[in-house]
């Protein structure tokens, strides 16, 4: 039997991930996460930037001390203080890895740093040698390596080996690089570099040119063995390579690749589901492997296809990705072993007490609608069994509307077991419940952003709520599901209120 040689999947989600405007994650929503990327089968968690906030030194620290099967790596400048202390997040954790970074290229080199190439090089080396001095599995990146000029590329490269870095990262940092261009600077970098045997070539590309994915896929064929890539492309500005489209793309197409991953791919939809709700970020319906359109065929010649021979336009089945392939599964004359089940094919584990009062919710629901879809499901359990931390709870609006007076919204909110209530007026029934919910927290951000979809079918489809908010130069999101659209609207915009009180 062949044995193929492995390419590292190396998950930043949980650093370059978060970095995107709005989905700022509190530790133990970091660790909920690390926690699905260790079932999922990632080889490298990169769990933060220690040195950059005291709440991701914390998610840093418990994320090494409750991952046990992947490396566990922090992000450091070349600078002593950010390895100190990304050492002492990391101390916990059974493996552990230092990611310092410098950039490279000379607009970086001119305007933000304001160094000289020897300055650069020498600066490189001492990052690395210090971060040896607490962890031998040292990675480097030449930050915007595919705007630095090669040979000096090369000879940080050549130097930063020397000094004991073990993963070489070579970043696309504004997504400048070109697929054919990027295959050629690796390919480079592995012939002309004379100790690159003994580092691992990585790559991590942002898509803004939306070639993210395919960069990472061609240095993968060009001979990089580790990809950074984030659970649905989050990240900074276009986001990053998306770890489900770099799996799949190796997972799919072994007759190019030959190579494979430690992922386990049925989990990917949950993992994607998962980090959709903590970040608030909505996966668009047409997005490659786990947006809700990637197997629902409606041109009449595909479904005819899809009928006679799944393969005539599927390249890949919805349970290979964890996705649900059945959408109509029950109702309201449904038992709880019925009700087990589709939860367990969902990806959803539950003790036994968090499966009866999910039943009970799932029968509340049962009796407002007449059929349960998947996602109905999914939300019950996000919403209802283990939802985001609530500072403020709902208790009660009521509003009133009409085509001759401006829409009232009243709202009773919970806070340290106090209710709490307020009136207001608005544009519009949610304007007025915003309003409304400002005056009793006395917080008063910017609404950035309000989406609804109906995330089932019929008139009786549960609508989603996402809001995204901005208050003192952050940005926040929320989403919030019911089937009174008032009310989720309602619970997206406590969801962003509750990640502000608890910055």
């Amino acid at each position: 039997m062949e044995i193929k040689e492995k390419v590292i999947i190396f998950d930043t989600t949980l650093r370059d991930g978060e970095q995107a405007p709005g989905a700022s994650l509190r530790p133990e929503e970091k660790l909920e996460i690390a926690q699905s990327l260790e079932a999922l089968g990632v080889d490298v968690i990169e769990a933060g930037f220690p040195i950059s906030s005291k709440g991701d030194f914390l998610a840093v620290n418990l994320i090494s001390k409750k991952i046990k099967k992947c490396i566990i790596c922090g992000l450091a400048r070349a600078k002593k203080e950010d390895i100190k202390t990304c050492a002492q997040a990391l101390e916990p954790a059974k493996r552990k890895r230092i990611h310092v970074f410098l950039a490279t290229s000379e607009i970086h080199r001119k305007y933000k740093l304001k160094k000289a190439k020897d300055e650069i090089l020498k600066l490189a080396c001492w990052g690395v040698k210090y971060a040896r001095k607490f962890c031998q599995d040292i990675e480097f990146s030449p930050e915007d390596a595919t705007r630095t000029e090669i040979d000096f590329l090369l000879k940080v490269i050549e130097e930063v080996i020397k000094a004991g870095a073990k993963t070489i990262n070579i970043p696309d940092t504004v997504g400048w690089a070109y697929p054919e261009e990027f295959r050629t600077l690796i390919q480079t970098i592995l012939n002309k570099v004379p100790n690159i045997n003994k580092a691992i070539i990585s790559v991590h590309c942002h898509n803004d040119l939306g070639m993210a994915v395919a960069n990472s896929l061609v240095a993968v064929k060009a001979g990089a063995r580790q990809v950074h890539c984030t659970i649905n492309g989050i990240g900074e500005r276009a986001g990053n390579a998306a770890l489900e489209e770099v799996v799949m793309g190796i997972k799919v197409r072994k007759d190019i690749f030959n190579l494979d991953v430690n992922i386990k791919t049925p989990l990917l939809y949950k993992t994607s589901r998962l980090v959709s709700k903590l970040t608030g970020f909505l996966v668009p319906p047409n997005k490659a492997i786990v947006g809700k359109n990637a197997f629902r065929h409606e041109a009449g010649i595909h479904q005819d296809g899809i009928l006679k021979e799944r393969k005539t336009y599927e390249i890949m089945s919805p349970s290979q990705v964890g996705f649900p392939e059945t959408e109509l599964v029950l109702g309201k004359h449904s038992g709880r072993h019925a009700f087990k089940k589709r939860l367990e094919a969902l990806g959803f584990s539950l003790t036994q007490k968090e499966l009866e009062k999910a039943f009970k919710k799932f029968k509340e629901l049962a009796d407002k609608k007449k059929a349960i879809y998947d996602e109905d499901l999914i939300s019950i359990i996000e919403e209802k069994i283990r939802p985001v931390k609530e500072v403020y709870k709902l208790v009660s609006f009521k509003v009133n509307t009409s085509t001759s007076a401006p829409p009232t919204a009243e709202i009773e909110l919970k806070f340290k077991n106090k209710i709490l209530k307020a009136k207001a007026t608005g544009d519009g029934p949610v304007d007025a419940c915003y309003k409304a919910i400002d005056k009793i927290t006395q917080i008063k951000p910017k609404l950035l952003n309000f989406k609804l979809n109906a995330i089932t079918k019929g008139k009786d489809a549960q609508g989603q709520a996402n809001v995204e908010l901005e208050y003192k130069g952050k940005e926040f999101s929320g989403v919030g599901t019911s089937t009174d659209i008032i009310e989720a609207a309602i619970k997206a915009y406590l969801k962003a209120i509750n990640k502000i009180v608890l910055v």
